[in-house]
């Protein structure tokens, strides 16, 4: 279970993350959108925001920040 029913406030009945929950749950979120950019790069999928179309150089890069960010979450985790 992600969230241990223990950490309710008895007040609001809204669950707590522990640190390590939420470590595990950004890694993977940051990982998952890591590898999503770098398919995008490696297949030169097209990705548009508002008609402007994204360049393919701003995938790299966001491989990059967010593959360090998830290996920084796991890392913290330990």
């Amino acid at each position: 279970m992600l969230i241990p029913e223990n950490n309710a406030t008895p007040k609001t009945g809204v669950m707590k993350l522990n640190q390590k929950t939420y470590l595990q749950i950004t890694g993977l979120l940051l990982t998952v959108g890591a590898v999503v950019h770098l398919l995008r790069a490696v297949l030169g999928w097209e990705a548009s925001i508002g008609g402007w179309i994204v360049p393919v150089w701003f995938s790299y890069i966001a491989v990059v920040v967010a593959g360090y960010l998830a290996w920084s979450a796991y890392k913290l985790m330990k």
